[in-house]
């Protein structure tokens, strides 16, 4: 084996060293063409050898995997062209002076003209002007635009092998290896711009030395003593046989720089190219059958030539039809496989980091034992309990809950639960999954035994029981729920005294939009010329934070277009909202009858309260320092507490100028109280106010 190996590299070195003698007596034997007389025979050799070398040139194009693979051809196109014209001189040289030019330009003519001269020389004219104004045209152009091309690509191309390079993708031979075959590029693209002028020149001169020969023929043959018409037959015939054994391997080498400067960029032969690209498209090939085969139709065409096509074209759009099935299949099988990877791999990955990065707006964590709870047999549990919950939000709140997102947690107890929002806990739990809450109302009539336990959404003392007392304590008077009940009860309280918090920008935005379509005068005036987004956010917030329902979005965007002229302090157009929405405060607070029924507070706790809000720190704020307003808190609280035992709800009533101040102060203790002010309950029906709040004298210099 690496005898063989030996003796073929063997070969290889003297092979080189011979071709290298063989082009350097070539070329030498190119000058003498131009100057030296051949002989008819030797003349007839070279005739053939050019005429070999322009097909042996064309095929080696049409099989070239890349047009760099035949990085010599400017050269060989150059040598081309000098043998070309240096047998051109010979030939004429040999026509002027004897009337001969071997048998390869005498059976040319021959064939050409036959018995008709004026045939031949339109024949000889036809292939020169395909020649000069068709091939050689054309294929100069192509190479100046694809040298202008390559040249101006590569400092990109050259800069996308420095990045791969600093970035590790290839190593240093590999980026050698790129850029010398950029630069190999350039080089061929830039000299078949240059040797294609060669090609150009050439048809000009033989187009030239052919008319010199047809001339200078026939004025010579007449001077020699032949009559004019057998000078004209003689050296026309002689004439359109130099020419076309001349112009034919032009043509051929013409064509050969056309093909590969126009060659794409695929790796494969020309032919191969052709049978894939067209094989891909049978449609087009059966339109084009059909459209030969209604030419064979029409009146006077010959049948039997389009019909053959029609059936070639037919014969072509099977096979691609079948290729193409192929090639589906092919592609889906490798469109599934590379689905199942990536679903194994990069989809995993991506969504397992998406769940880290994700922070739901609010979700639920529950034990192990409450999973059951979710969704039961009957297609009921928690998600379809948290879907009435979110309509009861959107018809009461006006407020559209985002989805609460239910998952175990292991780390949590098995009949424990948490609520987040945003990631955060606010509120947790314990339920009995097995067992029913019973909760006494202060009717009961006595005592069931069971687990005790707190109700977890109110704080109210109850008792764990089983399905089989369920009966027994309701009819004992005890408000009996089942676990999931208590669960989303909770939820529900948590969430709506976080509805301010839940309450986003998309929301407030969807919420504007929906108004849009009652009001859009009020909304296109509002938004955003007057107010943000940011800023209704927060005139909603304020509002959901006291329990105040913006439902009615129209007529709170109404009030906010008619001051936020005037004013855009957030606070200030809050109370004035509120004011806008006094029909339904007091239809929120009142009873069956409409009559609210508040509390007030002494005029001089409200003067003092106004004074304190109005001086905003002066020297004088020691009158309602944190004793006297802790000492407030406590007299409104018991007043509260004495005056719901009618059974009433009760509201706080004060003047419009203090009522947030006092809201918040209240807010931290009771936070189910509700402080209105005046001008809110004007709609009412009537107000009763069950007590007033005072405050006893100081006894302790603290309290004044």
């Amino acid at each position: 084996m690496v005898g063989s190996n030996g003796l073929a590299t063997a070969r290889q070195d003297r092979l080189k060293r011979a071709s290298d003698w063989l082009l350097g007596f070539g070329v030498l034997g190119l000058l003498l063409t131009l100057v030296a007389p051949l002989p008819p025979i030797v003349l007839d050799l070279l005739l053939a050898v050019n005429l070999s070398a322009a097909v042996m040139l064309l095929m080696l194009t049409m099989h070239a995997r890349s047009s760099t693979e035949i990085s010599t051809f400017p050269t060989i196109l150059l040598f081309a062209t000098l043998f070309r014209l240096g047998l051109n001189v010979a030939s004429t040289r040999l026509i002027l002076t004897g009337g001969e030019a071997g048998n390869v330009i005498q059976a040319f003519g021959r064939y050409v003209t036959g018995n008709n001269l004026g045939v031949g020389l339109v024949v000889f004219l036809v292939l020169i002007v395909i020649q000069f104004v068709v091939i050689t045209k054309g294929s100069g152009r192509v190479s100046e635009v694809a040298a202008r091309f390559v040249l101006d690509a590569m400092p990109g191309k050259q800069m996308a092998i420095d990045a791969d390079l600093n970035g590790g993708l290839i190593d240093a031979d590999e980026a050698r290896e790129r850029r010398e075959s950029i630069a190999r590029e350039a080089e061929f693209y830039g000299a078949m711009d240059g040797a294609s002028k060669f090609v150009r020149g050439d048809a000009i001169a033989g187009l030239i030395i052919t008319a010199l020969n047809l001339v200078g023929g026939i004025a010579i043959g007449a001077m020699g003593g032949m009559s004019m018409g057998q000078a004209v037959e003689r050296y026309s015939m002689l004439t359109i046989g130099d020419g076309l054994v001349s112009q034919i391997p032009a043509l051929l080498i013409s064509t050969a720089a056309g093909v590969l400067v126009t060659k794409d960029s695929t790796e494969s032969a020309l032919g191969a190219s052709l049978a894939t690209q067209l094989g891909k498209r049978p449609k087009a090939t059966a339109i084009a059958a059909s459209t030969i085969f209604a030419i064979g139709l029409l009146p006077g065409m010959p049948k039997l030539p389009f019909f053959v096509l029609a059936i070639v074209l037919l014969a072509l759009w099977r096979s691609g039809s079948e290729l193409e099935r192929e090639e589906e299949q092919e592609r889906s099988a490798v469109a599934a496989r590379e689905a199942e990877e990536a679903a194994g791999a990069e989809d995993t990955d991506e969504k397992e980091v998406a769940e880290l990065l994700k922070v739901d707006r609010a979700s639920l964590e529950i034990g192990y034992q409450l999973i059951p709870l979710v969704k039961d047999a009957a297609g009921a549990g928690i998600l379809d309990h948290i879907a009435q919950l979110r309509r009861r939000f959107a018809l009461k709140e006006g407020v559209v809950l985002p989805p609460v997102r239910i998952r175990d947690n292991i780390k949590l107890g098995p009949k424990a639960y948490r609520v987040q929002l945003g990631g955060q806990e606010i509120a947790d739990g314990e339920i009995e999954p097995a067992l029913y809450l019973a909760m006494d109302p202060g009717t009961a009539a006595g005592k069931i035994p069971g687990k005790p336990a707190v109700d977890p959404a109110f704080g109210l003392p109850a008792v764990w029981v089983d399905k089989g007392k369920r009966s027994e304590a309701e009819v004992m008077g005890y408000t009996v729920i089942d676990p999931t009940s208590v669960l989303v009860t909770h939820l529900s309280e948590v969430l709506r005294g976080a509805l301010a918090e839940l309450l986003s920008r998309d929301d407030v935005k969807e919420l504007v939009e929906n108004a849009k379509s009652i009001a859009p005068a009020v909304v296109e005036e509002l938004v955003p010329e007057r107010l943000t987004y940011g800023e209704i956010q927060q005139v909603l917030r304020n509002l959901l934070q006291e329990g105040v329902s913006v439902r009615n979005m129209p007529a709170i965007l109404e009030t906010l277009a008619d001051n936020a002229a005037r004013t855009r302090d957030v606070e200030t157009l809050t109370e004035l909202c509120r004011q806008r929405l006094g029909r339904a405060l007091c239809e929120q607070f009142g009873d069956g009858t409409g009559t609210v029924h508040a509390i007030t507070l002494d005029p001089t706790i409200e003067a003092r309260l106004a004074a304190a809000v109005g001086r905003q720190g002066g020297p004088e704020e020691a009158s309602v320092g944190p004793a006297y307003l802790t000492e407030l808190v406590d007299q409104i609280a018991a007043s509260i507490a004495a005056a719901t035992q009618s059974g009433n709800d009760v509201v706080v009533l004060v003047r419009s100028n203090v009522r947030r101040f006092l809201a918040e102060l209240v807010r931290a203790s009771l936070p189910k109280v509700a402080v209105l002010s005046f001008n809110e309950v004007i709609p009412a029906r009537a107000v009763d106010t069950v007590a007033v709040v005072r405050m006893p004298e100081p006894s302790h210099p603290q309290l004044s």
